[in-house]
């Protein structure tokens, strides 16, 4: 598993996370424009679930992309199905 990999994780973890430990934020105040913080945290969490999720795909697409390419006839064939330097 590559560092990327991890951050990726964590990326699509977090929210989970933040929403499941409901002890942090089952609470009244602090207030914000006479929205609750058990209300206005969760909606919060969308927009920064949002963001991480487009980190991570943004993060797979490139390590995806630096990635060789395997093809079905086996690893680094070229156009007709030969090894490099062969």
């Amino acid at each position: 598993m590559t560092p990327v990999r991890v951050i990726i994780g964590l990326c699509l973890f977090a929210p989970f996370g933040a929403m499941f430990w409901v002890g942090s934020y089952a609470k009244v105040e602090p207030m914000l424009g006479g929205v609750p913080f058990f209300y206005w945290y969760q909606m919060a969490w969308v927009l920064i679930s949002s963001a991480l999720t487009l980190t991570a795909y943004t993060l797979w697409k490139r390590d995806r992309t630096s990635r060789p390419t395997r093809t079905r006839n086996g690893p680094h064939r070229d156009e007709e199905g030969r090894r490099p330097g062969n």
